[in-house]
Order: structure tokens, then C-alpha cells, then sequence
């Protein structure tokens, strides 16, 4: 295998496998277009069929002190719900693993842009739901238009509950004007800071407060889908960014649509995302120069981020040889299970508690727990954060117990190194885990070397 193949497994994908096998860098752009093999062998339920649940969750939540047996209900089904949750990770975690050295950019991008476009359940609705969202809204797009992947995102009934958006009313409409109601900014201010344009790009507060009454409308139904509800929206045009949206007639959800296009394609979002795209899959400090050429490549192609992803892969910085990023906790035990051959379908079929135990709980310690972002701006991006001395040393305890937990035949230290790592394994590493008392304290010290930890 090549040192470029190495890179783009390592850097791009997640991670190298005893299986061996690379991909070249076109080969893995090519896999993006194909068929999304992985999620189709690891299929999630649907948000419809979460909303069920979430529906059951809610009633028997309401009905919960009608009885002793009312109480047990509720308990059955909660407890059911955060089983359900848990599976959900393995599924990511399956997912990662069982993707191929060319599958593997497309499971990355999934994880970026589900951060990008965070969203946390703290609402009954949401409970369960947002796996299905990152794979309805998100995961069909991620080699796609970013409009298209913009749209599903902002008018996905999770985001629409995560800042309580159909809880915003305008006060000029008809239900505005009967009953009273605020008007709610949250999703208007993310929209524009963090989901496109990006803070200090220009915009005004005045443009955050149209975008806001643009968006009054925007709810659900009782079944948790989305529905535009006129009487809700504010009357009347918006301009956003000297743009006119709507007008005197009725409010309607086809202008909200024409913003969030316009917005895909301004100049501010596509160096915005760019920057924040070689940020995350190269260097904390990206080249000018590479961003550029890749907003550049997106204005050119109406956000075609299969085009911007090329153009930062044509990049040299791309295949600079010397270690990149941290890995972010699910990259990096994703890519520890495909090291240690752990096969998917295994993780698929864990039982709750065996995931909780694998990575639930070691995530929550290593400051990345599952769909637990402490706000919309998703995890941190800085570097240092994922090394603190408390998280490093979750990754350490998690290195030197986990592959005993995890096989019944260790592998030779001696062959695992190249295995994870490479060429890119250096001689004091080797040596290491050549002299290494037992086989599972060798593969610790390869599994939380910094060679390892970083991509």
C-alpha cells in the first residue's frame, strides 16, 4: 500500500484494517457518487418511525402518575428509549467499521455535517430522532449541493424543535394578533452565524430579525412532520441581505426555500464552510490560498461540495505526510475497532449495556458524548481540548482495557503497529511495543501513541 493510500485511509477515511487494502485519492472522491452501501448493510429506523415512539414516550409520560401500572409503563418505555438510543450508536460505530478504504470519506462527512448542523434531543419529539435526521437530512447530501443538504437540515422537524421554532409566532400575524406571541430568533441567528454566512461575515441584526419573522410559520404536525402554518407567519415581505423575500400576500414556505438557496451560494458561506471543511480534515490553520481555491470552486459550482472536496484533495497540504488533526472520540475508536478487526456486525448486535460500556460511556469521558453537544455550535474544534490531561487519560485507560474486553486472541503487538499505523509507525514505537510485558500493555501503548491519536 502506498504512503498516499495510508494517508487517505488515516486522514479521509477511518482508519487501516488487517484487511489491508487502500484507495487512491480518486478512488475515494468515486465511492462518494456511488451507492451508500454502508447505511443500506446498517440501516437506522426512519424519523416516522421514531415519531411512534416518541408519541408512546410522550403519552405514557403524561399518563404516568394516573397509576401504579401507568408508572412501570412509562418506565418500560423510557428505558426502551435510551436501549434504542445506545443501538443507535452501534450502528454509527458499525458503520465506520465496515466501510471500505474508499467508503470511508463518506462516513467522515456524515460526522461533520451532522456537527456542522447540530442538533440535541432535550425534547420528546426529538427523543430517538436524531439519527434518522442526520441520516435523512444530511447523510444523502454530503457529496451533493450544499442547498439541497442546507434545506433538509433547516426544515427538518428536529432542528425546527432543537430552537423551538414553531414556538415562534409573528406579531402582525393572525394568531399574532389574537392571542399574542414572541417571536423566536434562535434558528435565524444560527442560520446565519454558524449554518452559512459565519460570525463577523457583515450580516446585520436587522437582517437576523427578518430572517426570523421569514421563518415564523415553520412547525409540525401532531405526528412530528413538518407543516407551514400561515397564520402564524408574519405578513409581508423580508429582506435579508437586500434581498426581498415574499410579499403583501399570504406567507408561504416556497420563500423561506429561495432564501436558504440564495444563502447556500453567497460568497461569505462558501469561504465560511471551506474554511471550516480544510479546518477539520487538515490543519487548524488551513493555507489561504487552499481556502480560497475552494470557495472559489463552490461559487463555480453553486455549492457542489463534491467539486470543493476535490479541490482540497488536489491540494498537497492534503498529503503532507506529517501527523494532521486529533481525532475527535468516535474517530478514534472507529478507527481502534478497525485496527483490532472487531467485526461490524458484532458491534451492530452488541447489546445495550456492551455498547454503553465500549462507548457510550468512554465518549461521555473523553468529551465527545453521544448527541450531547453542549450547544448548536456542535463540539469544540480546537486540538488541545481532545487532549486535556482528564480526556487523554480516558483514551489511555480506554486503549489498555479495551482490547481484552473486546478479543479472546490478541494480536502481536509487533504486527498490530503496522497494522494501525503503517509506514507511518517510527522505530520508538516499534520498539515500544516490541518490549511490552503482555500483548494487551503492547496494544495500549500502540492504541494512545500520539501517531495513532492524530489522522
Amino acid at each position: 500500500m502506498s504512503a498516499l493510500e495510508t494517508i487517505a485511509a488515516i486522514r479521509f477515511g477511518t482508519g487501516l484494517s488487517p484487511q489491508g487494502g487502500g484507495a487512491a485519492p480518486e478512488a475515494i472522491l468515486s465511492a462518494l457518487s456511488g451507492p451508500d452501501a454502508v447505511a443500506r448493510a446498517f440501516p437506522m429506523d426512519s424519523y416516522a418511525e421514531r415519531t411512534v415512539a416518541a408519541l408512546a414516550y410522550r403519552d405514557a409520560q403524561r399518563a404516568r402518575r394516573d397509576s401504579d401500572e401507568a408508572e412501570q409503563a412509562f418506565r418500560a418505555i423510557r428505558r426502551q428509549m435510551r436501549a434504542d438510543i445506545t443501538l443507535q450508536l452501534a450502528t454509527t460505530l458499525a458503520r465506520g467499521v465496515a466501510a471500505s478504504p474508499a467508503q470511508g470519506l463518506r462516513e467522515r462527512l456524515a460526522w461533520f455535517w451532522a456537527d456542522h448542523f447540530t442538533t440535541v434531543g432535550e425534547r420528546a419529539f426529538m427523543r430517538g430522532g436524531i439519527a434518522a435526521y442526520v441520516d435523512e437530512a444530511i447523510r444523502p447530501h454530503v457529496a451533493g449541493r450544499f442547498s439541497d443538504m442546507l434545506e433538509a437540515a433547516i426544515l427538518h422537524p428536529v432542528m425546527i424543535l432543537y430552537l423551538d421554532q414553531e414556538r415562534s409566532i409573528g406579531p402582525n400575524s393572525v394568531v399574532g394578533q389574537r392571542r399574542g406571541g414572541d417571536l423566536n430568533e434562535n434558528l435565524a441567528r444560527e442560520l446565519l452565524e454558524l449554518h452559512t454566512l459565519g460570525a463577523g461575515s457583515g450580516y446585520s441584526q436587522d437582517d437576523v430579525r427578518q430572517m426570523a419573522e421569514l421563518l415564523t410559520g415553520l412547525g409540525f404536525d401532531r405526528d412530528g412532520q413538518l407543516a407551514f402554518r400561515p397564520n402564524n407567519a408574519e405578513p409581508g415581505g423580508e429582506t435579508i441581505l437586500g434581498t426581498l423575500y415574499g410579499s403583501e400576500a399570504q406567507a408561504r414556505l416556497a420563500d423561506i426555500r429561495a432564501a436558504l438557496r440564495d444563502l447556500a451560494v453567497r460568497p461569505e458561506t462558501a469561504r465560511h464552510l471551506s474554511g471550516k471543511l480544510a479546518d477539520h480534515f487538515l490543519s487548524d490553520r488551513p493555507e489561504p490560498g487552499l481556502v480560497e481555491a475552494m470557495a472559489e470552486r463552490w461559487l463555480e459550482t453553486g455549492g457542489d461540495l463534491m467539486a470543493v472536496m476535490r479541490t482540497m484533495l488536489d491540494d498537497p497540504a492534503a498529503w503532507d505526510p506529517a501527523p494532521g488533526r486529533v481525532k475527535r472520540p468516535l474517530h478514534y475508536l472507529v478507527s481502534a475497532l478497525r485496527a483490532l478487526a472487531v467485526p461490524a456486525a458484532t458491534i451492530a448486535t452488541a447489546r445495550p449495556e456492551r455498547i454503553t460500556r465500549l462507548a457510550l460511556r468512554p465518549m461521555q469521558v473523553m468529551g465527545q458524548p453521544w448527541q450531547g453537544a453542549s450547544g448548536p455550535d456542535g463540539f469544540f474544534d480546537d486540538d488541545r481540548e481532545w487532549i486535556r490531561p482528564q480526556v487523554l487519560a480516558a483514551r489511555i485507560g480506554w486503549a489498555m482495557a479495551a482490547p481484552s474486553d473486546l478479543l479472546r486472541i490478541l494480536p502481536d503487538p509487533r504486527d498490530f503497529v503496522t497494522t494501525a499505523l503503517g509506514e507511518f509507525a517510527d522505530d520508538a514505537l516499534r520498539r515500544a511495543a516490541a518490549r511490552a510485558e503482555t500483548r494487551a500493555e503492547g496494544l495500549g501503548i500502540i492504541l494512545s501513541a500520539p501517531a495513532f491519536q492524530r489522522s
